[in-house]
Parts: structure tokens; sequence; C-alpha cells
């Protein structure tokens, strides 16, 4: 899935997909087509390995049912990765054929893919048993945490979708400068430049969210190491993340960085999914 992800970020940022014309699945109405350009290459490259990713998470899915069913959420995560891999596939697809327009719509493509990443994630970590690991059994989560988990969790879903926006309105480079938008211009003066800033405020407003939650961890929870950790790496992705979208536009957006930019946030909304989860156990133990 973390391919998925990737490849999904690479398509939109060399422009590639147009790279089948607007066949799907064939390529520009052949199974195989005769000219091989790059964009024709990662297009098709993407839709190889979500056919892969389709018959991996089928076969994972059975697996997981079969063995693990036990457990109170292994249905639910199955339903949802199965669901939204399959939505992703469709809408990708409605978007090649025309069937889907506009900017503020594909870049909902983006968040629906990272939907289905975030139920394979925590389904993983279900599997391989880390919950029992750091002995979640015991935690006791308070409100004030609870809140900080979840209005992030929502929260980080509209970051990411104004991080889509970006790229799919070619706001990239919108604003040339960081933090500020252009040399001597803080306010934006353009429907682009206002979409770069815009993803750049939200930004802002997480990042001190961030703050203000770990420093309740390390307050309130220094002894369950499953909390203090897993917000501390959750912390380090979203520096990781604001550092590499100042990168971006120092380097006129690299490739190489602005996957890493989609690689960071796509991990730290799959973590914050895993503690939605022990929420989740935390309420269903307390009645």
């Amino acid at each position: 899935m973390i391919f998925v992800q990737i490849g999904g970020s690479l398509v939109t940022k060399t422009g590639s997909a147009e790279g089948c014309g607007d066949s799907w699945p064939l390529c520009h109405g052949q199974l195989l087509p005769k000219d091989w350009p790059l964009d024709t290459i990662i297009e098709i490259a993407h839709r190889g390995v979500s056919l892969l990713a389709i018959i991996f998470l089928i076969l994972f899915g059975v697996m997981a049912w079969r063995q693990m069913s036990h457990v109170r959420e292994t249905k639910f995560l199955v339903y949802v990765s199965l669901s939204f891999i399959l939505i992703q596939s469709l809408v990708g697809a409605a978007a090649v054929v025309g069937l889907w327009h506009g900017d503020f719509v594909l870049a909902a493509h983006f968040g629906i893919s990272l939907i289905c990443f975030a139920a394979v994630f925590v389904l993983t970590l279900l599997v391989f048993h880390v919950d029992q690991k750091f002995d979640t059994k015991d935690l006791i989560i308070k409100q004030t945490l609870r809140n900080h988990t979840i209005g992030i969790t929502i929260f980080i879903y509209f970051v990411i979708y104004s991080g889509a926006l970006v790229g799919h309105a070619d706001a990239s480079l919108a604003c040339t400068s960081w933090p500020h938008c252009m040399p001597n211009q803080i306010i934006p003066t353009n429907f682009y430049q206002w979409v770069q800033m815009g993803h750049r405020f939200l930004v802002l407003i997480l990042f001190v969210w961030m703050v203000i939650a770990l420093i309740h961890v390390y307050k309130h929870y220094s002894n369950y190491r499953v909390i203090k950790k897993g917000w501390t790496i959750m912390f380090v992705l979203l520096l990781l993340q604001v550092l590499t979208g100042a990168l971006t536009i120092f380097t006129y957006v690299n490739i190489f960085i602005a996957l890493f930019h989609a690689l960071f946030i796509t991990l730290l909304f799959g973590m914050l999914c895993y503690y939605i989860l022990l929420l989740s156990r935390n309420e269903y133990r307390e009645k």
C-alpha cells in the first residue's frame, strides 16, 4: 500500500495522469502500447502496482478473517481496506476516462487511498501483535488525550486533502519562498497562491496542535511506552513532513523530496488511526 500511495503521488507530481490517454484498463486502447514515453511507463507501473495491491490485499484479508476473527476490529478493518482500495481504483479509472473532473474532486483520490492504507496498516499491527508487545490492555486514556487524538486525526485529513489539492491544481510553485509566499509578499494574490498558503496555514495549525498534545503526553503519560514513544515518533514524522515541504519549494519540487513529503504524512496518519483503535478499546473496556 505504501507503493500505491507513493505511486499515486509520483503520477501527480510528474504529470503522468494522461500517460495512457483516456483508456482504462487498456493504455491508448491497447494492452501494450507501441510507444513507451516516461509518463506512460509511470502510469502503467502505478496501475500494475495497484492491481498487485488488490490481489495481495484480498489474500491478506481472507487470512486475517480466518485466523484473527476473534479480534474485535479484524472484520471491520478487512471491510474498510477492501472497500476503499476498490473505490480508489474506480475513482482512478473514472478520472482517466473523463468521468471525474476538477482539481477539488481529483484531490479526494489520495484521501480515499489513504483510508485504505490506514486500515491495512492497523490490521498489520494487529497481525504482528504490536498491541500485546506494548501491553496496551492496561492503558487508561483520559478525555483530554482522547480529544487531541480524535481532533488531530480528523484535522490532518483536511491537511492531507489540501496538500493533494496543491499538486492537482499545479500550485506547488505558486509561492517560491518559505514560510511566506513570495519575496516581500505575505498575502496571496491569486487562486494558486491561496491554495499553497492555505495548505501551509493548515500545517501550521497542525504543528502547534501536535506540540500541545505532545507536551500533554509527556506530562501525564510518561509511564506508558506505547503512548510516549508513539507520539514522539508522530511528532518526528510531522517535523520531517514540514522539512520536506519547505525543501520542495527550495528545490523547485525535486521529485524524491516530494515523494518523501507524501510518505511522512501517510505514515503519520496511519499511526494516528492506530491510536484511534486503542481509544475505542479503552472505551469498550470502560463499558
